[in-house]
């Protein structure tokens, strides 16, 4: 879980405190229980065209890439948003779409809960998912608060989604490996690098011991992904957050291990973006390797870039390069034919079933009595405050880059004096355009000015920049994002009496590009009463578009 993409080479846990050519060569054979361990299936593999990166332009950090038959999973880190740790799904590296969590809600303390507390850039961090097939099942690894470690299971990455064990040991950045003799082993931490063995239920430690200590002349080394591959055990690390490195051992899970670096200050996918690193190795079905990693990219975060990896005659990666960059674009990975088309992170969703699809996380643990859906979305106000960044049941929505708009229609006739509902550009510097119920009268407005410092207490909570009269009772709600990195971006904000015609409210607000947040800006659906609980809009429908 890297610092910054601009060279800060310190730990995490310190800020908080204070090769080119295309085509992919020689592979080493898979054997045993890699993490990426399947057997291949036959059907007709294919190779169409080209894919673009990054593969997928919204904020999935911190991956952890495996393939399980003909499916590949990836989970990334969530911070402070619920549920945590979302489950990724693709057929082919390149198209994916959401199909669970692994950590179905944080009960991790009360901060997690708004309660008297915040756990803002807490929570889910760096985390690992393993499968094993001996049980033929999901493994998601993962510490917080630098307190324990927790464990969670699940048959399916759908869910049902359960907490296996806790352990007292903070496996901070992990990687899980399912060996080929089905021992577990958990490789973790920063510059220091230990591994430990469980128990043959993954439920207590055996043993842990130190592997590796990083060059003073290499830095930080952390973000560990383990895996046996021939015969010999890899410890994947990054160096945040502008190279990667790797450990080999032919002596066992607990070393020796010697280091090569894989690359450093390697030219990204992305005009204005990061060096890609801290992801994941994975194999194809047909022997290919791949590496995905991630870009910083903010405003909009970090965002997931696929790069082919061929091997040296003595087992090394060698990560495939254009021009001597990571590529913009590569030959599209040779696999089977999908079994379907995968659903898009983008469009409408009109909050018709029985639960909100996994595109959705809330801003903390939500009060699950003050909302619901069926026929769209209701939030009742669960929280009396004036700043939002206190207000419970916040429900965000990954930004689709480079640019996209998220557009709202709510109904706010069951609002009540002093209740605040809109549609926000949400992080630590905040701005959003709502309805404001006040003496009976409502008002749209769009408000700026929401503002928390660097240990992520409030400094602004808002401000109005302009308003307008708010007829009938019901609103379109519009919020317009650039995400492309490299600068501050602007958003913008407009509304609609009709759906059809749309009037701009309020000047840009600058979306800033700083990494401390980690999290990259959401858009962000909200109610929270500023005097006595009791209102409540419904969100009919939220549609997520792209020029």
């Amino acid at each position: 879980m890297h610092m910054s993409w601009s060279h800060q080479h310190v730990s995490r846990r310190h800020a908080l405190a204070t090769a080119t050519g295309l085509a992919v060569g020689a592979v080493l054979p898979l054997t045993g229980a890699s993490r990426a361990a399947a057997t291949p299936t036959q059907g007709p593999a294919r190779a169409v065209g080209e894919y673009a990166n990054p593969v997928i332009w919204q904020d999935f950090a911190d991956i952890d890439v495996i393939r399980v038959g003909d499916t590949y999973y990836a989970s990334a880190s969530t911070m402070h948003y619920s549920p945590g740790a979302p489950v990724l799904r693709s057929y082919d590296l390149v198209h994916w779409e959401i199909a669970g969590h692994s950590v179905p809600v944080l009960d991790f303390g009360a901060k997690y809960d708004l309660n008297g507390a915040r756990g803002y850039v807490r929570g889910i961090w760096a985390s690992s998912l393993a499968y094993r097939p001996s049980n033929r099942t999901f493994y998601w690894l993962g510490q917080i608060d630098f307190a324990r470690t927790y464990i969670y299971t699940a048959t399916a990455v759908e869910g049902p989604w359960d907490r296996l064990t806790t352990i007292g040991t903070p496996y901070y950045d992990a990687g899980l490996l399912v060996d080929s003799d089905d021992t577990l082993y958990v490789a973790y931490g920063n510059t220091t690098i230990s591994v430990a063995q469980l128990s043959r239920d993954g439920r207590t430690q055996v043993r842990t011991q130190q592997v590796f200590t990083t060059p003073s002349s290499v830095g930080t080394l952390e973000g560990a992904r383990f895996y046996k591959i021939n015969g010999q055990y890899y410890i994947f690390l990054t160096r945040p957050a502008n190279g990667q490195y790797i450990l080999k051992s032919s002596g066992g899970p607990f070393g020796p291990y010697t280091m090569r670096q894989v690359l450093l200050d390697l030219r990204g996918p992305i005009p204005g973006g990061g060096v890609p690193h801290q992801g994941g190795l994975v194999q194809t079905q047909n022997g290919a390797w791949y590496y995905l990693a991630f870009v910083d990219a903010y405003p909009g975060g970090r965002v997931p870039a696929l790069a082919p990896v061929t091997w040296t005659g003595d087992g090394w990666p060698v990560v495939q390069l254009v021009n001597g960059a990571w590529g913009a674009s590569y030959p599209s990975p040779a696999v089977p034919t999908p079994p379907r088309q995968v659903t898009p992170m983008t469009g409408v969703d009109t909050f018709d079933g029985t639960t909100l699809t996994p595109r959705w996380e809330w801003n903390h643990n939500p009060d699950n009595t003050k909302w619901s859906v069926g026929d769209g979305l209701t939030l009742r106000t669960a929280t009396v405050t004036g700043d939002l960044y206190w207000a419970r049941n916040t429900l965000t929505h990954r930004i689709q880059g480079p640019t996209s708009t998220a557009t709202v229609q709510l109904d706010h006739s069951a609002m009540r004096d002093g209740d605040r509902a809109g549609l926000a550009l949400l992080r630590d510097s905040s701005a959003w355009i709502g309805v404001k119920r006040e003496g009976g009268a409502t008002r749209v407005v769009m408000v700026g000015g929401l503002t928390m410092d660097s240990s992520w207490n409030t400094t602004g909570t808002g401000y109005e920049l302009a308003s307008a009269a708010a007829p009938g009772s019901r609103v379109w709600l519009r919020a317009s994002a650039d995400i492309r990195p490299g600068a501050a971006r602007p958003g913008t904000f407009s509304y609609s009496t009709d759906g059809v015609t749309f009037t701009r409210l309020g000047p840009d607000f600058s979306m800033g590009n700083d990494w401390r947040f980690f999290m990259g800006y959401r858009f962000a659906l909200f109610n929270h009463a500023t005097r006595a609980l009791g209102g409540s809009v419904r969100v009919t429908r939220f549609e997520l578009s792209t020029p």
